[in-house]
């Protein structure tokens, strides 16, 4: 039988790399035929799906017409999402939870209906509780500390229903259901502009637009902590959770801690610029964020091998080429 996966995304850095680029190119190499789906073209190089489907999931048909009994495994990166000036002024909640919500119930339902093998869904830090995520040096984030719940955002809220939802269709409809929650995925070929770019793509925007001398403005005191994981090696680790008996969920990300301050530090040093860091009013989240590996290490012996230098110098020089193409 021809094998299929479904990968979409919606309006979100990571996501369209993700689908774009390493999981079809692992699952290419695995006999895979590939199906992608987003909101429009793909933006930054062409898509290496074998179908790409031009739709909304908002639509409860596009997903009953395209996950059908031919489906094997499908891979949910959707979400209304973006970076902390999206999703941290409150302008956007309604659309936020309303979009997400309605993509993932119509995902799972056709998933139902079709009996997929297994159904991947990207959750996210955010769910964590804020109280617990106040110390910048010493967040938080071990996959049992989410309840009692109160994430920062109406994005989490959402992610975290989100994951009840799915875990809800695993035990009524015994679908083999994968949850995952990303800690700041970025790398080339994310969004970078237009409002929804998330820090490690702004901050690197910012850099190479910068001239000698010119002030970096980073949102709050800069002392607000995250870590942050290449795309390549978030691909190799959701791979392994779908090749596993484990259902999670489970952080994917690094815990290479570091504030926002000295990744703005290494931006410049990489471009190799003189520029002075300026802070100003903006939103900024929890005060300390970082990925707990403690349960990815012990259930699929996972680690992080792209370094975070490594992986903001192929960010910044790709983000480079496009400023410099324009």
């Amino acid at each position: 039988m021809l094998t299929r996966g479904i990968y979409e995304n919606r309006s979100s850095s990571w996501s369209r790399r993700i689908y774009r680029e390493s999981p079809c190119k692992v699952s290419k190499k695995n006999g895979y035929k590939v199906i992608g789906v987003d909101l429009k073209e793909p933006e930054f190089s062409p898509t290496q799906a074998d179908d790409f489907v031009v739709a909304d999931l908002r639509d409860s048909s596009v997903a009953i017409n395209l996950i059908t009994s031919e489906v094997d495994e499908v891979y949910q990166l959707a979400a209304d999402m973006g970076g902390a000036g999206y999703l941290f002024t409150g302008e956007s909640d309604a659309d936020i939870m309303h979009n997400s919500a309605l993509i993932n119930l119509n995902i799972l339902k056709a998933c139902a209906n079709a009996q997929v093998k297994k159904v991947f869904y990207s959750s996210s830090a955010c769910v964590y509780p804020e109280y617990n995520q106040m110390d910048p040096s010493n967040p938080k984030c071990n996959e049992d500390s989410v309840y009692p719940a109160q994430p920062d955002s109406e994005y989490g809220w959402e992610k975290l229903f989100s994951e009840r939802l799915y875990f809800s269709f695993r035990r009524n409809y015994g679908l083999d259901i994968k949850v995952a929650r990303f800690h700041n995925i970025f790398g080339p070929e994310g969004t970078f502009e237009g409002g929804k770019e998330k820090a490690p793509a702004a901050l690197a925007r910012k850099v190479v637009m910068a001239v000698n001398q010119d002030s970096l403005d980073i949102w709050g005191d800069g002392n607000q902590t995250r870590s942050f994981l290449y795309i390549d090696d978030c691909i190799e680790a959701v791979y392994q959770l779908m090749q596993s008996d484990f259902s999670g969920p489970v952080n994917i990300g690094s815990d290479e801690l570091i504030s926002i301050n000295n990744l703005a530090k290494m931006y410049i040093a990489i471009s190799g610029k003189s520029l002075n860091i300026n802070h100003i009013d903006g939103p900024i989240g929890v005060q300390g964020r970082n990925s707990d590996n403690k349960l990815i290490s012990e259930k699929l012996g996972w680690t992080p091998r792209i370094t975070l230098k490594e992986g903001l110098s192929s960010t910044y020089h790709w983000i480079e080429k496009q400023i410099e193409a324009k």
